[in-house]
């Protein structure tokens, strides 16, 4: 509401009956049990997960939310993050080229397939869609379908987020300092060819979760110019091939002749780029 008010929103959308409720907030008494959770106004409730919920900290409130018929509690506390101890790889200092065909390309020789959670599902996205459009509105039927269309969506964004953390925490947790590019994922949208691969990336999601995450584990999250040719420089020589287009997924350097793998051969440019920015 304050957003609409200072004109950085549009007017919001109220919650209601009819719309289900969504979520609310609690505040009070809340104790938290291996595999149950006491709320305030709702008393003992079962989790189907256990182990979860810190118990030691100090309680402030907790979020009730639904969603694609799943009930979710997420509880705000107060708790000291304890310094991160661990080992770091061999290769500390890495930089990382984010694509479509392969979501992660490491400078290091790892690469992290695209799972490409909405296109593997698009088909029978299409036909629920279908089947719900053909529903009578107000009808039982209908409310069905619209739980199976939200049941799908969920898994999808389920798909996406399970593979951002798991690369997101395997950088932060390995490494000392991780070069990324800084995209301009707002005008990249704009390219219609590519707009439903890029938004099924979670390009957004996977930089918020790579930055608190490398606060965590002690790991320096690097951002680079986003207008550095990190694809057409050659990473032996330093010869810019202008004419690279965006098919091309190897080239040869015409300055040294080395072969090279377009996303590898951007990650290794990134690395250099970062670790020359963290030494100056």
């Amino acid at each position: 509401m304050i957003n609409f008010f200072e004109k950085r929103a549009k007017f919001p959308k109220f919650k209601s009956k009819k719309n289900g409720i969504g979520g609310f907030r609690l505040t009070g008494t809340i104790k938290v049990e291996d595999n149950a959770i006491q709320l305030p106004r709702l008393g003992r409730l079962k989790l189907k997960e256990s182990g979860y919920l810190p118990k030691d900290a100090k309680i402030l409130s907790a979020s009730v939310s639904e969603r694609a018929g799943r009930w979710f509690v997420s509880i705000l506390v107060e708790h000291d993050q304890p310094e991160y101890i661990g080992e770091k790889d061999e290769y500390s200092k890495v930089g990382v080229d984010l694509g479509i065909k392969t979501l992660a390309t490491v400078s290091d020789g790892k690469v992290y397939n695209n799972p490409k959670p909405l296109r593997t599902k698009l088909r029978k996205l299409r036909k629920l869609n279908k089947s719900l459009s053909r529903k009578v509105k107000g009808s039982q039927n209908r409310k069905k379908a619209a739980k199976r269309v939200a049941k799908l969506h969920y898994r999808i964004s389920n798909v996406r987020k399970d593979t951002l953390h798991k690369i997101t925490t395997a950088l932060a947790k390995t490494k000392q300092v991780v070069g990324i590019e800084d995209l301009n994922v707002s005008g990249m949208m704009k390219n219609h060819c590519l707009a439903q691969a890029i938004a099924d990336l979670g390009l957004g999601e996977w930089r918020r979760q790579l930055e608190y995450k490398g606060k965590w584990y002690s790991c320096l999250i690097m951002p680079i110019d986003r207008f550095f040719p990190s694809s057409k420089t050659c990473h032996v020589c330093g010869e810019i091939k202008e004419d690279l287009m965006l098919s091309d997924r190897e080239w040869t350097c015409e300055g040294c002749g080395t072969h090279h793998d377009r996303d590898y051969n951007a990650s290794k440019n990134i690395e250099m780029v970062a670790v020359s920015l963290t030494e100056t």
